[in-house]
């Protein structure tokens, strides 16, 4: 796979491949994160190696849904020397999201010689002393530095309710859905208050009957969200995983914009939002005050985890659930700082897994004297 000489295994079952670092995931936050390992000396697979799970280019994109067109997704940022409309037509804004960023992160890959391997899945990563140990499905890696960008999309969150065993209907996740069409004439509960959810909650409200259900009062903006609100949510974020909390919602920072689609909704009643239930049961859901609602479907909308589980054996994680934080964009693991975490608390963001992936490979090279 690389052009390392492999080096005998600490543990004396396999031989290891030697590196300076591992990238782990090539989204935004890998993709810039070996962007600029490479432009700070390193060469692919011989000083660094990534790894991909997925089969192509395009990290979660690839695999969202038809409807998320270049209109209706949030603004895809460009990453370090190539810009987007280099590579895709911006101006057709039906061009579907999962194949515009899939075309532009191959580019990339391409335009830069990045060497993504693919797909590889990683499956622990040990502490050797001075090395760590990465296993993958295609052979075990010792290297020096580790950078983390898995993402989220591997760890879909669906919230425990009592009952949930017994429902005779189906549930899904956002990562589940493909068209409304599928949802054609049914009694459909969607759960959550972020994009996704409001964005899939317009459209299954079109074919079938909708109850929008979330756990808190969702926040509407009127206003535009300027650069100053954006800052001032990462810090906030930032703020959490420095202390060692699990980073929270975005959308609990920011609010959900008022867009010219929210307002149709509200026009023609789609957006009447009730509590959270307190129970599932075999037909639908049930209130704490008794008052039930039948449902064929239910709809988590309810995000997603941070995929950090092949890293378990690090034991990074404090009692909070979260993990300390430091560097100057809080990307170093403040327990280990061999390792960063790229696409974790506020570099959860397109622009700012661009940054973190810049400040990761900077301060993981400088640790290392690379």
């Amino acid at each position: 796979m690389t052009d390392s000489e492999p080096t005998p295994d600490p543990d004396g079952a396999r031989l290891a491949v030697k590196v300076d670092v591992v990238v782990i995931g090539a989204g935004q936050a890998g993709l810039s994160s070996a962007y600029h390992l490479r432009n700070l000396g390193l060469e692919p697979d011989r000083r660094f190696v990534t790894f991909d799970q997925a089969p192509r280019p395009g990290g979660a994109w690839q695999f969202r849904w038809p409807s998320l067109t270049l209109t209706t997704v949030n603004r895809v940022h460009d990453l370090p020397g190539l810009r987007f409309d280099e590579t895709v037509d911006t101006d057709n804004g039906e061009v579907k999201a999962s194949v515009a960023v899939p075309e532009y992160y191959a580019a990339y890959e391409e335009r830069f010689d990045l060497r993504i391997h693919r797909p590889v899945s990683v499956k622990v990563v040990c502490d050797r002393g001075e090395r760590l140990r990465v296993e993958t499905d295609r052979g075990v890696f010792s290297a020096r530095g580790l950078i983390n960008a898995t993402g989220t999309w591997e760890n879909p969150f669906i919230p425990e309710y009592p009952g949930a065993a017994t429902f005779r209907g189906r549930q899904l996740h956002t990562r589940d859905y493909r068209t409304a069409a599928g949802f054609t004439g049914q009694r459909v509960i969607v759960v959550g208050a972020g994009i996704s959810a409001i964005q899939l909650l317009d459209e299954i409200s079109r074919v079938a009957s909708t109850t929008w259900v979330t756990r808190t009062e969702p926040v509407f903006r009127d206003t535009p969200f300027t650069p100053e609100d954006g800052r001032a949510a990462v810090a906030r974020v930032e703020e959490r995983v420095r202390q060692g909390l699990p980073p929270g919602s975005v959308v609990s920072v920011t609010g959900l914009p008022v867009t010219p689609a929210i307002r149709a909704m509200q026009a023609r009643g789609a957006l009447n939002r009730l509590p959270m239930f307190a129970e599932i049961t075999e037909t639908g859901v049930r209130w704490a005050d008794g008052t039930e609602q039948a449902a064929d479907v239910i709809l988590w909308c309810t995000g997603f985890r941070s995929a950090l589980d092949h890293l378990a054996p690090l034991q990074l994680r404090e009692q909070s659930g979260g993990i300390v934080m430091a560097g100057r964009l809080a990307t170093q693991v403040a327990k280990d700082p061999r390792i960063h975490l790229v696409g974790y608390g506020p570099s959860a963001s397109t622009i700012g897994a661009n940054r973190a992936g810049g400040a990761a490979a900077r301060e993981l090279t400088a640790f290392l004297g690379l």
